[in-house]
């Protein structure tokens, strides 16, 4: 598909610059996008994986939240142009590049962990960013003379806080008499988003849209391939929903099940995990977590940090380095689960209940504190990923004028829905030595 330059409107201020992305190729950024680019609060995303460890499992995996920003960026900026949108299109652009700035170290690893100790997860400090009331650029660290991303947007005539809204999905135009009619909360429903939030926060977004393209390619797996030019050219703005003409779907089809695939070999690879699981129970058992200022750090300073701490940490930070990984030794599958075993196990999602688990099985098989990990993902998928299962995608039927769910023209859509991922309810991981006593501990407690 032909790329089209990112060009900031007449009057903004000078300089350009050709990134060569390697996915969408090469990207013409100018004006106040420029700027946002060269800010430290953007500029940090490059020390931080947008997948996390999964590198430790996929060895390409070491693509960054900056290139999957300019990839939501000028996917975004394609949407709204195709779909019309004239009004606040720049605000809505700084959205899209702005989405991800709030985000810790290894992206989603810490989200649980972090959202259990300060209450605010990537998004809260993305909007905190944005309108000026929290600064991740560390004290003494922002170069001289380099505004803030709130000073950035002023500058350029862009309201930051209609931003921060945009990036939540919280806002948009300003409706006509139609589609204020549309878009108003009915009973019993959730209030559709406006277009921004749509452009972010939907079952078809340029969020998603980027990064499972971008994913693919660096984890070198094949299910990530989009039809991503039929689907740009098939979206229209529709009586407030962003919609896909029929024509497109084929492509929307093909984008969900690439969701449902990468989540399952990707995402939810089964030794992702255990690498995920690893660094977040060493950030949870550090004393002091909470005013370390760990959100503001880059990968690389969290593994230093953890490198420089106590014993348990020094030991997992050098396991993650050389890949001395724990195993699985015991998990219960989804399938099968009754209602009341579900609810006994959905305690798990408790920080507190969760690590006592863990200490009691450790007691139990005879190792020290810390080195049995129960991984209940269900909370990780709420404060990660909550479009996982998302297939409401309205499809424009051209011939009859009206708009109809995706499910009724896809029984794809309607099997996706209720696809499990992953399969295990829990994993309980520990040391290669010590897999078979903690399985039977494992077994005793949960099973």
């Amino acid at each position: 598909m032909p790329e089209r330059p990112m060009r900031a409107p007449a009057g903004r201020p000078a300089g350009r610059k050709t990134v060569h992305d390697a996915v969408h190729g090469s990207l013409d950024i100018e004006g106040v996008f420029l700027e946002l680019l060269d800010s430290p609060e953007v500029q940090r995303l490059h020390g931080i994986h947008q997948l996390g460890l999964a590198h430790l499992v996929f060895p390409g995996a070491n693509h960054t939240r900056l290139e999957h920003s300019l990839g939501v960026w000028h996917i975004g900026t394609m949407i709204a142009r195709e779909a019309g949108i004239t009004e606040g299109q720049d605000e809505i652009s700084a959205a899209c590049f702005l989405h991800d700035i709030g985000h810790a170290p290894y992206s989603h690893t810490l989200e649980s962990v972090l959202h259990d100790a300060t209450g605010a997860d990537h998004m809260d400090m993305t909007r905190s960013i944005i309108t000026g009331r929290h600064d991740i650029v560390g004290p003494g660290e922002r170069p001289e003379g380099r505004p803030t991303i709130p000073e950035i947007l002023e500058n350029a005539g862009l309201d930051p806080r209609e931003v921060a809204r945009h990036v939540a999905g919280e806002s948009g135009p300003r409706p006509e008499r139609e589609l204020e009619r549309f878009t108003a909360p009915r009973p019993g429903r959730t209030p559709e988003r406006t277009l921004p939030g749509q452009l972010l926060h939907g079952a078809l977004d340029a969020d998603q849209l980027d990064y499972l393209l971008r994913d693919a390619h660096y984890t070198g797996v094949a299910y990530g391939v989009i039809d991503i030019a039929r689907l740009v050219r098939t979206v229209a703005f529709h009586r407030g929903r962003l919609v896909v003409h029929k024509s497109g779907l084929a492509a929307v089809e093909s984008m969900l099940v690439a969701r449902a695939l990468m989540y399952s070999s990707v995402y939810f690879h089964r030794t992702v995990r255990i690498c995920e699981m690893m660094l977040a129970r060493a950030v949870e058992r550090m004393d002091g977590m909470a005013g370390m200022g760990i959100p503001r750090m880059t990968d690389c300073e969290l593994m230093h940090c953890l490198g420089s701490g106590a014993k348990y940490q020094r030991d997992i930070a050098l396991r993650l380095k050389y890949r001395l990984l724990f195993k699985k030794a015991f998990a219960l599958q989804a399938a099968g689960l009754d209602e009341d075993r579900a609810v006994e196990l959905a305690r798990l999602d408790d920080p507190g209940y969760r690590r006592s688990v863990e200490d009691e099985i450790a007691r139990r098989a005879g190792v020290e504190e810390g080195y049995v990990i129960v991984d209940f993902p269900s909370k990780e998928v709420v404060l990660s990923e909550p479009r996982m299962h998302m297939t409401d995608v309205m499809i424009l039927d051209d011939e009859r004028g009206r708009l109809q769910p995706l499910s009724k023209f896809s029984p794809l859509a309607r099997a996706l829905q209720v696809r499990r991922v992953p399969d295990w309810a829990v994993m309980v991981s520990a040391e290669e030595k010590s897999r078979a006593r903690v399985a039977e501990a494992a077994r005793r407690i949960l099973a």
